[in-house]
């Protein structure tokens, strides 16, 4: 949120890019919290009448509060009258979060929100290069890490223009290495990557498909793409795995992605995952792709061998 910081009471996350989405509302979530907010999120789609009133009521328990309203341009009729009213007495100590897609739909309501000098936060979609490396560069930033101006152009070229892979090519690489990003260091991850990439190995092996987890594997070999970013991938989503098995099923991932360093969608997509992991099997797959690790970096004589191994092991080790 370099425009602003948390001090509004009503903000706007108004766009289709839910990328953009994510990173915003996980910086407000975050800046909230250390200011011990109580934080209520509510899906537009499956709120029943009375609900966002409730939500909106003053609390005898918290003198910080703030309700996220996901997917307002879904909100029904009926309950739309619940936020003109909110709107007319606003109460400061509750910040009001609203993640509207875009386009018509919800036009009414959307125009009064903006009416009421809501704080708004473009989360269009990006179309130009520039923009997708500012986004980069930005969420290096937010993970504590800078990269050369080379870098992020180098990373962006190699990854394409979908920012949830942006986001998770930026996180494994600021996970796995140390010091200022360089060009070098992107090669290393991403040179020939054309059609598969280590990500879709890593998500063949944890759906706990062996046979398409190897021929994902040969192909993003084919392709060019470096074993060591194979044994990354898979290495990050394990440890997604792990560190999303230590929190509340009931906690939002809204709520928790910036603590766990994770974007809320990949909280999510972790969560699909390890329905199907017990802690054995994730034990198990640690263990086989640390040595797989070991073995592309020098300690096999033959480490594509050893990869395969690996990758079948762990596929197999999912219930």
């Amino acid at each position: 949120m370099e425009e602003s910081e948390v001090g509004m009471s009503i903000y706007l996350l108004l766009g289709s890019e839910p990328a953009l989405a994510d990173r915003a509302l996980t910086k407000l979530l975050t800046e909230l919290k250390s200011n011990k907010a109580e934080v209520r999120t509510i899906s537009a789609s499956e709120s029943e009448v009375g609900d966002i009133s409730e939500a909106l009521a003053p609390s005898l328990f918290s003198e910080n509060r703030a309700l996220v309203i996901k997917d307002l341009q879904d909100l029904p009729s009926d309950s739309q009258g619940e936020i003109t009213n909110y709107l007319s007495d606003v109460d400061e100590t509750m910040t009001l979060i609203f993640l509207h897609k875009g386009g018509v739909k919800g036009k009414a309501l959307l125009d009064q929100i903006k009416k009421a000098k809501a704080n708004i936060i473009s989360c269009d979609p990006l179309k130009k290069d520039t923009e997708k490396q500012e986004f980069v560069r930005n969420l290096l930033l937010d993970l504590r890490r800078k990269a050369s101006p080379g870098a992020v152009a180098a990373l962006v070229s190699a990854i394409g223009s979908d920012l949830r892979e942006l986001s998770a090519a930026a996180s494994q690489i600021a996970s796995d290495t140390t010091g200022v990003i360089d060009e070098e260091m992107i090669a290393k991850y991403h040179q020939g990557r054309v059609e598969t990439s280590g990500f879709d190995v890593a998500d063949a092996c944890l759906d706990g498909d062996v046979s398409r987890a190897l021929l994902t594997l040969r192909s993003a070999l084919a392709t060019g793409t470096d074993p060591v970013m194979v044994t990354s991938a898979i290495a990050s989503a394990l440890r997604g795995l792990a560190k999303v098995s230590g929190t509340s099923r009931g906690a939002k991932s809204f709520e928790i992605a910036g603590s766990l360093g994770m974007a809320p969608w990949q909280v999510d997509k972790a969560r699909r995952q390890l329905s199907s992991w017990t802690p054995a099997g994730i034990a198990r797959a640690v263990g086989a792709i640390a040595r797989a690790d070991a073995e592309v970096k020098g300690a096999s004589s033959d480490p594509i061998y050893a990869l395969e191994k690996a990758v079948s092991e762990i596929a197999r080790a999912r219930i």
